[in-house]
């Protein structure tokens, strides 16, 4: 799509099977990012392999900006409900672009509160530097859930809001013009309207 910037998908990938090696409860892990997590609850799996991902992309691949897409918890859909992804972030210019991308896209958007320093003592561990699970579990870590499925069929949310966010630094026409960061404007209106017709995007 004529991205000038490098792109990286990390796939943060588990199976919750029972086998030898198995997650046990209290079992103590070492995490890619040297930190430990003490586990309190054996089906919150998905979320240890996530801060592997993300510690990954930032030491190994240097990365400047982490977007992370998951499908953890159903506390997101009790949040912002069916239609609309929830977006957290330690950055308020991002999270207005996410909201203003998917408005754009129509792969919708809401903003969770950001309050780390009221929210992250519920994960702190006696024996590691944090747990994996809460008792009240209205915090989530995530990007969307429910709306990945419409019925039986998967929706493919997400393509069109991350081709929104990241449109500005495509040197597509139309990718530029639904950007919430900005649109370069070399293009002329008449040739955005054919690329629009040529490919629906959004």
């Amino acid at each position: 799509q004529g991205f000038k910037d490098n792109l990286h998908a990390v796939f943060c990938l588990a199976e919750n099977a029972v086998g030898p090696r198995a997650t046990r409860p209290d079992d103590i892990h070492v995490l890619y990012s040297g930190k430990t997590v003490e586990i309190n609850n054996t089906d919150a799996e998905g979320r240890l392999i996530l801060a592997d991902g993300v510690a990954y992309a930032c030491k190994d691949l240097g990365a400047d900006i982490i977007l992370d897409m998951a499908t953890l918890t159903g506390a997101q859909g009790i949040a912002t409900g069916k239609y609309h992804a929830a977006v957290l972030t330690n950055n308020e210019e991002w999270e207005k672009a996410c909201v203003k991308a998917g408005r754009n896209c129509g792969d919708l958007v809401h903003p969770l509160v950001y309050c780390p320093e009221l929210h992250f003592s519920e994960f702190t561990s006696a024996v590691a530097d944090m747990k994996n699970s809460v008792a009240v579990r209205f915090f989530s870590f995530k990007f969307l859930s429910y709306i990945k499925m419409c019925g039986e069929r998967a929706t493919g949310y997400g393509v069109a809001l991350l081709l929104s966010l990241f449109g500005g630094a495509s040197e597509d026409p139309l990718l530029n013009l639904v950007s919430p960061l900005g649109c370069n404007g070399d293009s002329p209106p008449e040739e955005m309207e054919r690329d629009s017709k040529r490919r629906r995007l959004v």
